[in-house]
């Protein structure tokens, strides 16, 4: 799949052009030319002669960019200044600080906030613990916890290279949650070592939000965690993505006029995303689930399956089927795609029943070609931001851990992730329904709050 120009990898230069009436156009053109797309021209300064023009542009990334720059220089009359990535400047010192909530004006602030008051309030915490949540800042404090071995699609690039990952997912929490998220990159992969650790800081959260740790390790850290803790532990990799998928299959079948329950569901990918997504499916309604990973389709009698298959193994795959994924999705009305970009294409899905739906999450290359997949599918959805129907875990994790931090729940089960689903579904209505509208934007005013309280409702209900 060709890559397009995207903000992402947008740049900025800064050119000192002759002041010619086609100056600008000639400088549009050629970015143009290239395949660039200019999304700002700025003039800062003028001269009887000459002016100065910023112009910003999407690119394709790096090597694209080069290619824009090239292009400018040689224009006629144009000189070219510092050129900036967008991006990068705008990590430039982090994207996290943190502020007081309470002004220090005089010395009875400080005596206050600080000695000899803040004993009395270290008193009161020693006395009752539970204090702590209404006087501190845990009430609404999270730890966004990674060991850096599976960011994104980049895989082990270690603890310090995850924390701009973590710093913009806690930079979410509070733009879509009002909640303080602190990210902690841990230097070490050893399990025992990462739990220990988050046992040692939990006193400070109020709620343990695991990220791209690898599979099988993230099983037996959240398994662990949330045996030792008292408040709730959730792996956005595994849970978050699960709720967005599960929600959007329950709008995708709405369009396409089918039920949970009667369709055939092909799965490509069992770790850690493909392992919760199976789970929240099975306890959605869905019976007929065949799995596939880089060794082909999980069954039980597959030689050499790997301990943490044998569960899906023995969960899925009622008929029986073996051999490929390509064999595995002929007919079967849905694919699900928590794996690897380009392993599939529009002749693949060709093969799958009448009114298919086909869900390609490998970001940023998909498994299959979403362009391709609209030929043949009634509804495509990606991870991608350019395409219709983006599922996004930014839809869920907000709103369930607004939900678990406002009941003071000490823990994440199964029915309330359904819930989550559930409720984000429904913020989709009758009305809005349709092939490219099976989940809302992340920028849906009443996404979080309506997640928050389905979540609130489920942690609270005996």
């Amino acid at each position: 799949m060709v890559s397009l120009p995207s903000v992402s990898s947008s740049i900025t230069a800064r050119l000192e052009v002759q002041a010619r009436p086609t100056a600008v156009s000639e400088l549009t053109a050629a970015i143009e030319h290239t395949g660039g797309i200019v999304t700002a021209l700025d003039v800062t300064a003028s001269g009887h002669e000459r002016i100065t023009v910023d112009v910003t542009c999407a690119t394709r990334g790096e090597e694209h960019a080069g290619e824009i720059v090239a292009a400018l220089r040689v224009l006629p009359g144009v000189t070219v200044g510092p050129v900036s990535d967008r991006t990068f400047l705008l990590h430039l010192g982090g994207k996290l600080s943190i502020e007081s909530k309470v002004p220090l004006r005089n010395r009875d602030d400080l005596s206050m906030a600080y000695t000899p008051g803040v004993a009395r309030i270290c008193e009161a915490i020693a006395a009752n613990p539970a204090d702590a949540r209404r006087l501190t800042i845990k009430r609404n404090t999270i730890a966004v916890v990674t060991d850096g071995t599976a960011v994104l699609g980049l895989g082990n690039i270690g603890p310090l290279a995850a924390l701009p990952v973590m710093e913009g997912k806690a930079a979410l929490f509070k733009r879509f949650a009002d909640i303080d998220a602190f990210p902690l990159a841990l230097d070490t992969t050893d399990v025992d070592q990462i739990v220990e650790t988050v046992c040692a800081v939990a006193p400070v959260f109020a709620g343990i939000n695991l990220e791209d740790i690898s599979a099988p390790r993230c099983f037996e850290v959240e398994r662990r965690l949330r045996e030792r803790l008292d408040i709730p532990v959730f792996h956005d990799d595994q849970h978050g993505t699960a709720i967005v998928v599960v929600a959007a299959l329950t709008n995708a079948l709405k369009v396409v006029g089918k039920v949970i329950g009667d369709v055939r569901i092909v799965l490509s990918g069992a770790g850690a995303a493909g392992t919760a997504v199976l789970k929240l499916l099975l306890a959605s309604g869905a019976h007929d689930v065949v799995v596939a990973d880089i060794d082909g389709i999980v069954h039980t009698a597959r030689p050499g399956l790997a301990p943490d298959l044998v569960w899906t193994a023995e969960h899925t795959n009622p008929r029986g089927v073996t051999g490929t994924l390509r064999a595995a999705l002929a007919g079967a009305d849905v694919f699900i795609g928590v794996s690897a970009p380009d392993i599939l294409d529009g002749e693949d899905i060709a093969t799958m029943a009448e009114s298919s739906i086909v869900f390609a999450l490998a970001n940023p290359r998909p498994e299959v070609d979403p362009v391709e997949a609209s030929r043949y599918a009634a509804v495509v959805g990606t991870g991608r931001s350019d395409f219709a129907n983006q599922i996004n875990n930014v839809l869920a994790f907000p709103g369930v851990f607004r939900g678990l931090l406002d009941a003071q729940s000490h823990r994440v089960t199964e029915a309330l992730l359904l819930a989550a689903a559930q409720a984000l579904a429904s913020t989709v209505t009758d009305d809005e329904l349709n092939p490219t509208y099976i989940v809302p934007s992340v920028f849906h005013p009443d996404v979080t709050a309506v997640v928050a309280a389905a979540v609130q409702r489920a942690a609270t209900r005996r």
